[in-house]
């Protein structure tokens, strides 16, 4: 397999091979799929078959749930202050506007069209694989006029595990699972306002400083530093640590 640049690049056949089974089994579910060498397979799937797709994966033998979250892929409003490989992602390249592009084809593995898409990891330990699948998550209209993800299909009906890990995607994210009996915050209090893990979530600490956030240390006064360091000379010498 060669890339644009002629490059030979690793191929990953029995991915490959896994890929054209799944998307066979599951028929129109399947939108899209991706394989990552050596490292993933990616399944981007029809959110409204979400629940169905789980249940056939299951009782196909990916019977082992891994994890469940979501992704919110809209850039934060204060910028972006980690050094990632994607934010190095052309980096003295002439066309910005294509290394852009490039970068955000590399980071959408499977693809994906809107702000908001949920993922989850199924094993098959029969098999030793994993498959990734993902889905877009369309964004309804508040009565307020403010957009969030539309509801999506509970699979705790199929994977037991998947309870909590939906619990947190609502928590952080705002995610709706319709079907779920419980959809009660996990690490915030009841009465706290906003989904942290959303983009647009004002994080104060970020607008006083850019990440991480090196904590400023204040210079202690001459004359306090002078008495605590007596302090500690009497208490060193009152141990007899110093004879």
């Amino acid at each position: 397999m060669a890339d644009d640049t002629g490059d030979e690049q690793p191929g990953d056949e029995a991915r490959e091979a896994l890929a054209a089974e799944l998307s066979e089994l599951l028929g129109d579910a399947v939108m899209e799929s991706h394989v990552e060498a050596c490292q993933n397979l990616w399944l981007r799937v029809d959110i409204e078959q979400w629940r169905a797709v789980m249940a056939a994966l299951r009782d196909a033998g990916f019977a082992y749930f891994g994890f469940l979250s979501a992704i919110d892929w809209t850039d934060a409003p204060e910028g972006r202050y980690e050094d990632t490989e994607f934010d190095a992602a052309g980096v003295g390249e002439e066309d910005d506007e294509a290394s852009s592009a490039t970068a955000e084809e590399t980071v959408r593995r499977g693809g994906g069209e809107t702000r908001f898409q949920l993922l989850a990891q199924l094993h098959s330990p029969a098999r030793h694989a994993a498959v990734l699948i993902k889905a877009d998550v369309p964004e309804a209209a508040g009565s307020d006029g403010s957009s969030a993800p539309a509801s999506v299909p509970s699979i705790i009906d199929v994977f037991t595990g998947a309870d909590w890990h939906e619990r947190e995607a609502h928590e952080m994210f705002g995610l709706v699972f319709d079907g779920h009996p419980n959809l009660a915050p996990i690490y915030l209090p009841t009465e706290f306002e906003g989904h942290p893990l959303r983009k647009d979530f004002p994080l104060l600490a970020r607008a006083v400083k850019p990440w991480p956030g090196v904590v400023d240390i204040e210079e202690i006064p001459p004359e306090l530093e002078a008495q605590l360091e007596a302090e500690v000379m009497a208490e060193f010498e009152a141990s007899g640590a110093g004879t």
